[in-house]
């Protein structure tokens, strides 16, 4: 019976380990690949100076081609700069193709950007398949 208690005891403080081991990522909780990503609305942005982006990114303090694969994560998602530069999978509600795109800006919720938001580049959505003139689309993503 003592062994029994010792064995619950052990397995109960092991899921706690593991439990604060991935409270402990950035975004752990917001975005898991296993479980087929956050669900989220992809709007189409322009990262070039005098596009709809407004200034230079976040992350880095420049403007960027609306070529390269970027988005702009909603302030949540965005960690305070957290994700600056690391990679994301997008897959699209539509089309179901997938894409890896790096962070490099804020969308500031604060300032109207919806809590939901991945706004992207007309790269991304040429890789996804999609037209920027549907203006926002279903979409999940996770940590790439």
């Amino acid at each position: 019976m003592a062994s029994a208690k010792v064995l619950v005891l052990l397995a109960i403080l092991a899921l706690f380990q593991v439990s604060r081991a991935a409270a402990r990522r950035p975004g752990a909780l917001a975005s898991s690949s296993r479980h087929g990503g956050t669900p989220a609305v992809m709007t189409v942005n322009g990262f070039q100076r005098g596009e709809s982006g407004g200034g230079p990114a976040a992350c880095d303090g420049h403007f960027h081609s609306d070529g390269e694969l970027i988005v702009a994560l909603s302030t949540g998602w965005f960690a305070g700069g957290h994700r600056c530069h690391r990679a994301i999978r997008i897959t699209s509600g539509r089309t179901g193709r997938s894409v890896e795109a790096r962070v490099v800006d804020e969308c500031d919720s604060r300032r109207g950007c919806r809590g939901n938001i991945v706004d992207s580049s007309p790269a991304v959505w040429r890789a996804l398949g999609l037209d920027t003139n549907a203006g926002e689309v279903p979409v999940t993503w996770s940590d790439a």
